[in-house]
């Protein structure tokens, strides 16, 4: 009894295998049995269904597809490998109609053309199509031109205000089939701001069609001149922002050692939100306070410029600062200390200058604690490279003191300059001319 089960199941696989091996060579005699190439054989898939292309741009010349026909559907005819055909079927085509080229009213025959959507059907050709023309109706677009209606939804944030809502046109053309287009009232678009809204709000937003009623509509067979509208809703932050003035800073002349005030202090602006988040305070301009030792005046007015595209709240467009130092104090010092740098090569210098009265400013307590041998005058005498004789050297003068002190005034020595080998010109040039 087990040895004829053990035939009975070796019977079976011999049957499956002889089976594959039939399967295998029917596939090899399909693929490879016509001289190394495949055996064509021919189906026939029907009622493929009909896309229509370029009513967009049939639209744009003032047409539309009315009817498309009793043409529907066709019949594709197509060769190659049996194996492969077996594996095509109505969803793996495409046939389409383009209207692209369609420039009347009327009706109209268009070519059909079929293409496979996948490209995994190798050696497989579309012999035909039936029909292989479509026959449509063609007419020209009813247009009319209705309102642009835009929600707004959301809110803005405490503290900020919304504008005026902006669209970049307040009508739409709509183009149709005058049944379709007359039902139309209006056209709404929605504008969401979110919660809390800190800036200005801008979307590309698509319509939605409307009845007399206030019904919503289908959107089939409305051809808009423009897919969206851009719709802007100006956010603003209402700010006080502080006047201010840049002081230049020298040696001896600090903003610690002034007293000042601007009048108005403030300005209230109102402006888009973004541009004024990070902006406390407006900069009415820059003033050297070197300029305020020799001016006299401690009065000026700038005028208020606000940032672009704000409003001033506040009307004011000219702000005045008074300022004055709180401790300056004056002083000339005498000192006999004299240097020059940047000799040139093959040259040697005297400096026939022997003493020289600087003058000097700072804080009462910083001039009094310099003496004559803190200050020293140094030349430059880089430019002298050509030069032999007496000459007048501009001069700068260095103040060697811990405290912050600065130098008004020019001041120039007089320098003689010779070769190393001690030989002058007979004739030096005028002290006078460099």
């Amino acid at each position: 009894m087990k040895m004829r089960e053990i035939i009975q199941n070796r019977k079976i696989l011999y049957i499956l295998l002889a089976l594959l091996v039939a399967v295998a060579i029917w596939i090899f005699v399909d693929m490879f049995g016509n001289n190394g190439s495949y055996f064509s054989k021919e189906i026939t898939i029907t009622e493929v269904p009909i896309t229509y292309t370029g009513e967009d741009d049939l639209a744009d010349r003032g047409l539309m597809l009315v009817d498309e026909g009793t043409t529907a559907t066709v019949d594709v005819t197509l060769s190659g490998a049996r194996t492969t055909l077996a594996r095509i079927g109505r969803e793996d085509l495409r046939v389409t109609a383009d209207l692209t080229d369609v420039v009347g009213a009327g009706g109209q025959t268009i070519a059909l053309d079929v293409a496979f959507l996948d490209s995994d059907f190798p050696n497989t050709l579309i012999e035909s199509r039936s029909p292989s023309r479509a026959t449509v109706n063609i007419s020209e677009l009813y247009s009319k031109t209705v309102d642009i209606i835009c929600d707004v939804v959301g809110n803005v944030a405490d503290g900020y205000s919304a504008g005026e809502l902006q669209l970049s046109q307040d009508t739409l053309e709509i183009r149709g089939q005058q049944e379709d287009v007359d039902q139309v009232s209006y056209v709404q678009v929605t504008l969401d701001i979110g919660e809390d809204a800190m800036e200005t709000v801008s979307q590309s937003l698509e319509f939605s069609y409307y009845d007399e009623n206030n019904q919503l509509l289908d959107s089939t067979g409305m051809h808009p001149t423009v897919d969206t509208v851009e719709a802007t809703l100006p956010v603003f932050v209402i700010k006080e922002l502080d006047l201010v003035v840049d002081f230049v800073e020298s040696a001896g002349a600090r903003a610690s050692n002034l007293e000042w005030h601007i009048f108005p202090e403030t300005i209230t602006v109102s402006g888009d939100a973004g541009l004024l988040r990070d902006v406390d305070s407006i900069t009415l301009g820059q003033l050297n306070l070197l300029d305020l030792l020799g001016s006299g005046t401690n009065r000026h007015t700038f005028p208020i410029i606000i940032p672009e595209g704000c409003e001033n709240l506040s009307g004011v467009t000219r702000a005045t600062l008074t300022v004055e130092f709180v401790d300056m104090s004056r002083t000339q010092v005498s000192t006999q200390n004299f240097r020059y740098e940047n000799l040139p090569d093959g040259k040697q210098a005297e400096i026939l200058t022997q003493q020289m009265t600087v003058s000097i400013f700072g804080t009462a307590s910083d001039v009094a604690a310099v003496t004559g041998g803190d200050v020293t005058v140094v030349a430059d005498l880089s430019n002298y490279s050509g030069a032999s004789g007496t000459y007048t050297v501009p001069a700068t003068i260095e103040v060697d003191t811990a405290g912050d002190v600065g130098v008004s005034g020019t001041y120039n020595i007089q320098v003689t300059i010779t070769d190393e080998a001690g030989g002058s010109t007979d004739e030096p040039p005028d002290p006078d001319t460099p």
